[in-house]
């Protein structure tokens, strides 16, 4: 492919309108003869050519495009995921997943396949890499996707836990965990969903029309 590309480079600079006398010596030699060097100056040179793209029109996780600006009013500043979700947004983010009960890493590519498409069902774009025989990588150009894509695989069979931005998740069946480890999980997602639904009940009060006396 980069074969390709370098060919197509070449036919279209030979296209341009150029004086030889402004041309390099390396320029001037026949393609055919071209070295290695040659083809990353060719390469060089025609990136300088191009127009560059405008930072806010670079694709989500390139290093130059500007992260959106963070709107603390609308964060629940009490709990570190909301407001790891929120810094992260507009930013590269990789989330590795441990699975178990798989035999090797083409098991375990075709299980974290399943939940791709799971996932993108959701509208929650990732690109995938098997890394271990159990274990595989999941990363997110738009990083704020990562913890709603953790909220999801924590609650897949076979997952038996989720490490993202240095914190572990256990997996809802995990397998080697302890019964400790599982019931504090528990505590801790049943206090998360106590609280969701307090925030949801004191967002329909504050919509509910006041009745005049």
């Amino acid at each position: 492919m980069r074969i390709l590309i370098i060919f197509l480079l070449i036919c279209c600079s030979l296209c341009r309108k150029s004086n030889d006398q402004d041309k390099p010596d390396w320029a001037k030699k026949d393609i055919r003869d071209y070295s290695d060097a040659d083809l990353e100056r060719l390469l060089e040179q025609w990136d300088e050519d191009d127009e560059p793209i405008p930072a806010d029109e670079l694709p989500d996780g390139h290093p130059k495009k500007p992260a959106p600006s963070l709107d603390l009013t609308k964060i629940d500043l009490s709990s570190p995921d909301e407001l790891m979700k929120a810094s992260k947004r507009g930013k590269t983010v990789m989330m590795f997943v441990r699975m178990y009960g798989v035999s090797g890493k083409e098991e375990a590519d075709q299980l974290s396949s399943v939940w791709q498409v799971g996932l993108q069902n959701n509208h929650i774009q990732a690109e995938r890499f098997a890394i271990e025989e159990d274990r595989v990588l999941f990363m997110f150009r738009e990083g704020s996707q990562a913890w709603e894509a953790k909220d999801y695989v924590v609650e897949q069979e076979q997952c038996e836990d989720v490490m993202l931005e240095q914190q572990t998740y256990l997996g809802k069946y995990c397998q080697q965990c302890s019964k400790e480890d599982k019931e504090k999980e528990a505590k801790k997602n049943k206090e998360k969903d106590k609280k969701k639904k307090k925030d949801k009940k004191g967002d329909k009060a504050k919509k509910k029309p006041k009745t005049e006396l």
